[in-house]
């Protein structure tokens, strides 16, 4: 009896704990759903994009400018910023041989978030005598300067070297000699502590009347950036006609960070598609950004310079924001 009781027993425990562990899976996943149905009625659906509207633009690394009172002045750089909607983060300057760092301009550009290009073109100054170390009093108290001051700067020197229009490039010195000299800058730079600099190394775009830029290369060692100059002089031109020859020799032998140093739009009838295509091959591209020459050259022939001015100029300011995706 107790035998059959005992197995009685176990049979209605096994039974009863059974029908208790149904309901409360029961209940469980009847709690999951009420839960479910709360949260998509309260879980916000994202609303489609209007219908034929723009997709967000994607930022530029760096937007740069050269404005030609600079150093003297910062106003025009002002000016800029407010032209076109956003305040460049790179502003260039360029300096004579034995013309001091000029670090007021300098404190005023990182004041705004900007870092200083300084290009420093030898006219005049023997290259071989630089290598030689004939200048090392200018080059160690503009690096003592530069060290000083303790922000980044980006320095180029002797730039469009493989141009022929410069004393210092091709067709008037030795490439070796460019390089030599190169190096020792960088060199005496680093011996005097301004490790504080980008050294950016800057070409022409290609041209028949070009050198091959692979025999003006330092070395990577003595690189940080590769900067290419190039304008829209005409307006059949494009992004790849302009920058895509040369930059194809520089990726045989470099891999290093490329921005577009110099460059400018002319004011043609279809500037503003050109101004939005230069953007869009950056991007496309990955290059580091741009430095806008907002200068008018326009009296040095169509060849040596033109009008790249935006102020003034509704059409490529317009085009100039929409690209840059400062458009509000």
């Amino acid at each position: 009896m107790v035998k059959t009781a005992a197995r009685g027993g176990r049979h209605r425990t096994k039974t009863w704990y059974g029908e208790h562990i149904t309901a409360v899976r029961c209940a469980a996943v009847v709690l999951c759903l009420a839960t479910l149905v709360v949260v998509v009625r309260h879980t916000k659906t994202p609303e489609p994009a209007a219908s034929g509207g723009p997709p967000p633009v994607q930022a530029v690394r760096y937007l740069g400018v050269f404005e030609p009172d600079a150093p003297r002045s910062y106003a025009k750089i002002e000016r800029f910023a407010q032209t076109v909607g956003r305040h460049p983060n790179l502003v260039m300057y360029y300096s004579g041989w034995f013309e001091p760092f000029h670090k007021a301009f300098a404190e005023k550009a990182a004041q705004h978030g900007a870092t200083t290009i300084v290009e420093i073109n030898p006219h005049r100054i023997s290259l071989a005598r630089i290598a030689s170390g004939a200048y090392d009093s200018y080059l160690t108290s503009f690096a003592d300067s530069v060290a000083a001051f303790g922000h980044n700067v980006v320095i180029s020197f002797g730039h469009e070297m493989n141009g022929f229009w410069y004393p210092w490039g091709y067709k008037h010195v030795p490439a070796a000699t460019f390089v030599a000299a190169w190096r020792h800058i960088v060199t005496v730079f680093r011996q005097r502590g301004a490790t504080n600099v980008t050294w950016l190394w800057q070409v022409n775009s290609a041209s028949p009347k070009t050198g091959p830029v692979r025999d003006w290369w330092p070395g990577s060692r003595y690189v940080t950036w590769v900067g290419v100059s190039g304008y829209y002089f005409m307006p059949h031109e494009t992004f790849d006609y302009i920058f895509k020859p040369v930059v194809a020799d520089i990726r045989r032998f470099t891999r290093d960070p490329i921005l577009i140093a110099e460059t400018a739009v002319g004011h043609f009838p279809n500037q503003a598609s050109k101004i939005n295509e230069l953007f869009t091959g950056i991007r496309s591209q990955h290059y580091l950004g741009l430095v806008w020459f907002d200068r008018n050259k326009a009296s040095d022939g169509i060849y040596k310079g033109g009008n790249w001015r935006l102020e003034g100029n509704p059409v490529g300011i317009s085009a100039f924001r929409t690209a840059l995706g400062t458009t509000r």
